[in-house]
């Protein structure tokens, strides 16, 4: 249950809301919440078998009729945190049960929080908030519950993060044109390394590398990837013609969506995509946001239902 004050600030951050939205989604004018995208969290299990990723019946996680977007597993693999927007008009992280099939509010707060994830130490995770005045920085939860504390006071406004290590923070900063920049939480300080990128920031597994997408025109994006060390940057490969979500597996394979298609690539072989399932019979269309869980048991993909 909402608070009455929680209530009364409906107006001042349903407006915070909807301007995250128009910033990162690309929309021009959302003239109200039900201009909002309606997107839906779909689970299904996945294995590789001779280098393919098999993907398994997804099943819809979410029942929510609004936006429900941005999942992220837990380190365990067992429940995911996803960002919802609900009646009130702001944004909350929520926790799914995968066995239990149960949903908990996490951040039941005053501002907006997205982009939730899971801190390397495993105590924590860091999200992107919506503060009052409409501020987006990055802020950090306890994972067993308690109040939020600011990570980076100076950077801002952040849109999307990644963690390198317990140290490092991959953040996509707003700007004209946005940056990727890499963030040093025991200074507080953050160098500009990439222009002009794509909101999906990604730590490449086993690896001590980010991955970002670079874009250098409408029709020419690219996956790259970042040494943290040596902050070099190299060319991975070429993303789907106008998609820029994608996913690693356990095993360095790429996942990307487009439209209700799922595709996979091998970065360390020819780097061609190769569509491993259609999700169209399912009803599924507009596949963008990818999670893969830890053990690359499970992938969780955002999807409008086909009408």
């Amino acid at each position: 249950m909402k608070t009455p004050a929680r209530m009364i600030m409906k107006s001042h951050y349903q407006k915070a809301v909807l301007m995250f939205l128009v910033i990162f989604t690309g929309v021009a004018h959302v003239a109200s919440q039900t201009a909002l995208p309606a997107t839906d969290i779909y689970l299904a299990d996945i294995k590789m078998k001779s280098g393919r990723v098999e993907v398994g019946k997804p099943s819809k996680m979410t029942e929510w009729a609004g936006y429900d977007n941005q999942p992220i597993f837990l380190p365990d693999g067992k429940s995911l945190f996803y960002t919802s927007i609900r009646d009130h008009g702001q944004a909350d992280i929520y926790r799914y049960d995968i066995a239990g099939n149960s949903l908990a509010n996490v951040t039941q707060t005053y501002e907006s929080e997205y982009s939730a994830t899971v801190t390397p130490d495993g105590k924590f995770f860091s999200v992107i908030r919506v503060e009052r005045d409409s501020t987006q920085r990055l802020w950090k939860f306890p994972l067993a519950g308690g109040e939020a504390s600011l990570v980076l006071e100076k950077v801002k406004p952040v849109g999307y993060q990644a963690w390198g290590d317990a140290n490092t923070a991959a953040l996509f900063v707003l700007g004209n044109p946005p940056t990727l920049q890499i963030a040093d939480v025991r200074t507080g300080n953050a160098e500009v390394v990439a222009q002009n990128i794509g909101r999906s920031l990604h730590k490449i597994p086993k690896q001590e590398a980010i991955s970002f997408v670079h874009k250098f025109g409408e029709n020419e994006w690219l996956i790259k990837r970042l040494d943290l060390k040596t902050r070099t940057i190299s060319t991975l490969v070429k993303t789907l013609p106008g998609s820029e979500d994608y996913a690693w597996t356990p095993q360095g394979i790429l996942l990307m969506g487009q439209d209700s298609k799922l595709f996979q690539c091998d970065p360390k072989k020819n780097g061609e995509w190769q569509e491993i399932a259609d999700f169209a019979i399912a009803g599924l269309k507009s596949i963008t946001r990818l999670a893969v869980s830890p053990k690359g048991e499970k992938l969780a993909m955002v999807a409008i239902a086909a009408p």
